[in-house]
């Protein structure tokens, strides 16, 4: 990490103001310029490992702290937080927001739990509730933006060793497994592990994969168990850092990051990045490049946020037919589209389960005038056995649409046109027209009128 800087503006703007400095006194303490200084402090320019050690020296504090993300999840997701309908008569702009992250951080965290935890309907510490352990891994996952700088660098440097030895991924990692971890890895018949995809029998030394798994999902699995072993030390001070007071979300945690490490492996991320830019991030022939399947493409693309070496900033999410969300990144993208409680039904993304295999494209409106272009496909897990019903969702991808034009799959698209309009969901939805609502947004009263019936189901105060 201290090779690529690590952007630390807020902490370092807290740490200045804690001991009463000015910016020029503490660029003058740093031999730096005050400029450079207030680009540091604007997240503008990363600290080197020259200016780590040296803050070090001078303010005695753990250089540790430098790699957490901003309280909240900082200034993008505060402000999808404050998108909430709830809020929108209070009209908070950024500089108010960037002085409430800066001058009470603590103040900051707290809301943003809290807020959380409100909007899933309740967590630990709420109406005599126990912990949420999915909603704890995530939020640790979302501090960090779902990307672990350290991780991607090691991840890197073991792919380009596997791929000194061998073309074949899933070859050299299992490999690498016999020979230096004395573990062999052995393909089981469905009947034999029917219930498992992965088992580690160690008194065997085996590391034994159902036949169920695709050539992607079974290179994935031997690269996370090779990330158990050879990435352990990585993972054990993330989830130590995350100071878990629940065993489950510690090791939902744990399972995360060490997907992510075997993610990484696969698509190693400068290679991965390249690719990326030269195809137009296709995503079918990155799959094909990569021996990968769409949902791990669609992850690691929210996941290419290195600094001075950044991707598209999308966000990805997982649902089934109910429109339950069960997996949900939201990158580097901000968008509020991730935090939603409910899909809204007129967003295109529910079209996928009816169309298998195909790529759904639409260019989205919110009403906060946000537009989204988003690509969604529906995908089915490890299935096909006699008995074995295939596990079915839809997987959408999505980033800002001023971002869309580098994309080869939003090509014919008029991304200056008419956008549809969505919604964050009926209940957080304030749109008066809309034909599909099936709920009146919360916090407005509503009115009934027995002479007459619109097109809308229901009608509200204000609309």
């Amino acid at each position: 990490m201290a090779k690529q800087g690590i952007l630390a503006g807020p902490r370092i703007k807290r740490l200045r103001r804690d001991h009463g400095h000015t910016q020029q006194a503490m660029a003058e303490m740093l031999g730096i310029s005050d400029s450079y200084l207030a680009l540091i402090e604007g997240n503008r320019r990363p600290l080197t490992a020259g200016l780590i050690l040296k803050l070090a020296e001078l303010f005695d504090f753990d250089i540790r702290s430098l790699s957490q993300e901003e309280p909240g999840g900082g200034s993008a997701a505060m402000r999808r937080r404050l998108s909430d309908p709830l809020f929108a008569d209070l009209s908070i702009d950024r500089a108010e927001l960037e002085a409430w992250i800066d001058n009470a951080p603590g103040g900051i965290e707290a809301f943003a739990r809290l807020f959380d935890r409100w909007r899933e309907g309740g967590g630990a510490g709420m109406a005599g509730e126990g912990p949420n352990p999915v909603m704890a891994a995530r939020r640790e996952i979302e501090r960090w933006r779902n990307h672990f700088a350290d991780l991607d660098a090691q991840a890197e440097e073991l792919a380009d060793e596997l791929r000194i030895g061998a073309g074949d991924l899933y070859g050299a990692i299992a490999e690498r497994l016999r020979v230096k971890h004395q573990l062999t890895i052995r393909i089981l018949p469905f009947d034999v592990m029917p219930d498992r995809l992965r088992r580690l029998d160690l008194p065997a030394r085996q590391l034994q994969l159902s036949e169920l798994l695709d050539p992607a999902a079974r290179t994935f699995q031997a690269a996370f168990q090779l990330a158990q072993i050879e990435a352990r030390a990585g993972i054990d001070a993330l989830v130590a850092g995350a100071a878990f007071g629940d065993r489950p979300a510690e090791r939902l945690y744990r399972r995360h990051v060490t997907s992510y490490f075997a993610a990484a492996l696969m698509m190693p991320y400068g290679r991965f990045l390249r690719a990326c830019e030269t195809t137009g991030y296709d995503i079918q022939l990155l799959q094909r490049r990569f021996g990968a399947g769409f949902e791990q493409v669609a992850h690691r693309l929210t996941t290419l946020q290195r600094v001075g070496a950044r991707g598209l900033p999308f966000f990805m999410l997982r649902i089934d037919r109910a429109g339950q969300l069960s997996k949900g990144y939201a990158g580097a993208s901000g968008s509020a589209l991730i935090d939603a409680v409910h899909r809204c039904p007129l967003w295109a993304i529910h079209q996928a389960f009816d169309q298998p295999g195909r790529l759904i494209r639409q260019l989205a409106e919110l009403e906060d005038g946000s537009r989204w272009f988003t690509v969604a496909r529906s995908v089915r897990h490890h299935g096909g056995a006699a008995g074995v019903p295939a596990a079915e969702h839809v997987v959408a991808l999505g980033l800002a649409a001023d971002h869309a034009a580098a994309l080869a799959i939003a090509r014919g698209i008029d991304l200056g046109g008419q956008a549809d309009p969505i919604g964050l969901g009926c209940t957080h939805c304030q749109r008066a027209d809309c034909v599909q609502r099936a709920a009146p947004p919360l916090g407005r009263a509503l009115t009934i009128n027995e002479r007459e019936r619109g097109l809308a189901p229901f009608s509200f105060v204000g609309d």
